[in-house]
């Protein structure tokens, strides 16, 4: 059975994993600054992507109860705006939980590359 290095492997494949789909564009507009009191404003305004009031379909899976509703975005509690927020480990050192959470992405990564490989 023929095995390749790691390094081709990702040589061939690391342009595709680290950049994304979309490239700058050139245009060189400015972007007026917004005061951090304008931003606040601005993210409470955007949390839900829903108007309070809104009939939310398909959530409501029991026969004889009334329609969910959207409420507004003050009465929801504050965690769950949070939830979808990638987590952030800190690097605790050598075996600690960020570098085992690393070590795991890698390898699944090479495990996707070689199965890859096996195709072509």
């Amino acid at each position: 059975m023929f095995l390749l290095s790691r390094s081709p492997i990702r040589q061939a494949f690391s342009s595709r994993i680290a950049r994304g789909y979309v490239t700058k564009s050139s245009n060189t507009e400015q972007i007026p600054n917004i005061g951090a009191k304008d931003t606040s404003i601005a993210e409470e305004k955007t949390l839900s992507s829903c108007p309070p009031g809104t009939i939310l379909e398909g959530l409501n899976y029991l026969k004889g109860q009334p329609p969910v509703i959207a409420l507004p975005d003050d009465e929801y509690p504050p965690w769950l705006w949070d939830l979808l927020k990638p987590k952030i480990y800190e690097d605790d050192g050598p075996g600690g939980k960020a570098e085992k959470k690393r070590l795991r992405k890698e390898n699944q990564q090479r495990i996707k590359d070689q199965n890859f490989m096996k195709t072509q």
